[in-house]
């Protein structure tokens, strides 16, 4: 990824000087990020358990 110059660094308070640590990935130094967002802990699927139904019998909408 090539950075226009001037811009700012995204991890230091300098401008970017495209080092490509940027570019790194947070789990595996070696391997630059591809977003798989392992390191976020990101799930494909959430469960969210009901107790219980409440009906609110004076507001009918028949």
């Amino acid at each position: 990824m090539k950075h226009i110059k001037g811009e700012e660094c995204v991890l230091y308070d300098r401008e970017c000087i495209d080092c490509g640590e940027c570019d790194m990935c947070d789990l595996d130094p070696d391997k630059i990020c591809d977003n798989c967002g392992k390191c976020l802990d990101i799930r494909d699927d959430a469960v969210i358990k009901i107790d219980g139904i409440i009906f609110d019998d004076n507001n009918k909408n028949d």
